[in-house]
């Protein structure tokens, strides 16, 4: 055979191999997925089979290993059975009857019960939060148990930081867990892991990779919860992150862009429920188990700003949870408002449900409202997030941007007068998917009556976008909204 037969008999072999691989991929890739993100991988594998079949071999599957799944099923095997004797409390026959199924449904996918009498406050303030922190781990006695998406040790956390490692020293069991990729991406992650092994404070990364050591995972799953318990009686949970406002990016610094959070502090029996979620991430890191023990709130005392007596529900969500539990909890309070829904997401960029929940509501007449940045800090998402633009505001959806060059980063929502949720979960398609989130539900006018008072002042910052002004924007942006937009969907 000669050279020219020989190269027409190779590129032959290759073009069938490329038909056969694609013919495969129809009938392999939709498979147990979203249409929405079938179709977005097998357009970058008819694209380019190569490039697309090496993509989907990294990022195609958000299943854990089989160490990591079976002890997250262990665990939250025994969070079941220790919970489902632990009736839900009674509702406030004030709150509308579909309340009742949400909780349902919330047992039924996270296991964790509806509990009341807690006290509750927000703290809007991002240094106010860290000092709240602080004082709390100043005064532990027994434990402390911390876990942040990204943790940094730095100018405005060092006080917070400090008092841990101070109550290690003094005896005080501090356990801390942080994402290590998450982490890792923060100027002095090295600096920060060299100072935290000098103290006594038990540390590890969550979701951890090292390829030389045998650790190899999907790169892109992330444990991004936000919670501190100490001694039982008092959590933190919500958006922000342990770092300076500006993540100790020197970008970030010269332009002036500081991110803005909403943590609540809390005691009484939903602490157990941080507990218990952090229990069953540090048994998943470490495969060490430990005990959850319910503190009541204590008794009322006249502050300002704290509220008493606040029904709770906590939600956890993640890779291990196949049934999308913040996903179904967002779609199903959505749907169950009638009067006005106010949302707040650094990153909105939605699935088919979620989205047809939100221009549902709004073709509905109730009175939707979205708070997002006028600048986004990640590109991709941010076109993304944009090419849903048109949609909401066609259905009515007002949308406020929060002005540059500060970044929104609060993540909540309240439905007409009667729910609120706060957590880590942004409404994304990486937020119901590839990231560990938890979501705490709370019920009551007293407790949405302040987090409206939260979304007043974003209101009062923002501007409205318009269906006009969207519209003035140049073919070439759109272009890019699209194609981001498709990039979302490679879940």
């Amino acid at each position: 055979m000669d050279d020219w037969a020989l190269a027409a008999l190779v590129g032959a072999l290759l073009v069938l191999a490329n038909i056969g691989v694609k013919i495969v991929a129809l009938g392999v890739i939709p498979a147990n997925r979203k249409p929405s993100t079938g179709m977005a991988w097998l357009l970058l594998v008819l694209l380019n089979a190569l490039v697309g079949l090496v993509a989907f071999a990294l990022f195609g599957s958000p299943r854990l290993d089989r160490r990591r799944q079976a002890r997250q099923d262990q665990a939250k095997q025994r969070i079941r059975e220790r919970t489902e004797e632990m009736p839900d409390v009674p509702l406030d026959p004030a709150l509308p009857a579909y309340v009742g199924s949400v909780v349902a449904l919330n047992r039924n996918l996270g296991s964790l019960p509806l509990v009341g009498g807690n006290t509750v406050t927000l703290l809007p303030d991002y240094r106010g939060s860290i000092a709240a922190m602080t004082e709390a781990v100043e005064g532990a006695g027994e434990y402390v148990d911390v876990e942040f998406y990204i943790t940094a040790w730095d100018e405005v956390t060092d006080p917070l930081l400090a008092a841990l490692a101070a109550a290690a020293n003094r005896g005080v069991r501090v356990r801390m867990l942080f994402d290590h990729l998450g982490s890792r991406g923060i100027p002095g992650y090295k600096e920060m892991v060299a100072r935290l092994g000098s103290t006594g404070i038990e540390w590890h990364n969550m979701l951890p990779i090292r390829p030389l050591k045998g650790v190899v995972r999907r790169p892109d799953l992330r444990n991004h919860r936000k919670l501190l318990v100490v001694d039982g009686k008092v959590g933190f949970t919500g958006s922000q992150n342990l770092t300076e406002p500006g993540y100790n990016k020197p970008k970030n610094h010269a332009a002036g862009r500081q991110w803005v959070e909403l943590m609540a502090r809390l005691q009484g029996p939903v602490v157990a429920t941080l507990e218990a979620v952090f229990a069953q991430d540090w048994f998943t890191e470490t495969g060490e188990a430990g005990a959850v023990v319910v503190v009541p709130a204590p008794e009322p005392a006249p502050e300002p700003g704290v509220l008493h007596g606040v029904t709770c529900q906590l939600v956890p969500s993640g890779p291990g949870y196949t049934t999308e539990n913040n996903l179904r909890l967002f779609t199903t309070l959505i749907y169950s408002a009638r009067r006005r829904i106010s949302l707040t997401s650094p990153y909105f960029v939605p699935d088919e449900s979620l989205l047809y929940a939100v221009t549902t509501a709004a073709q509905r007449g109730i009175d939707v409202e979205l708070f997002v940045s006028e600048e986004a800090d990640q590109f991709m998402v941010g076109h993304a997030q944009a090419s849903y633009y048109r949609a909401l505001l066609e259905a009515g959806v007002k949308i406020y941007l929060y002005p540059a060059p500060w970044i929104l980063h609060s993540k909540h929502f309240t439905i007409d007068g009667d729910v609120a949720v706060l957590g880590s979960s942004n409404m994304d398609m990486r937020s119901f998917a590839l990231n560990y989130e938890i979501s705490l539900m709370l019920l009551g006018r007293e407790v949405v009556g302040a987090m409206r008072e939260v979304e007043d002042t974003y209101r009062g910052l923002s501007r409205r976008l318009t269906l006009e002004e969207w519209g003035r924007r140049s073919a070439g942006t759109r272009y890019v909204d699209t194609v981001m937009r498709l990039t979302a969907g490679l879940q």
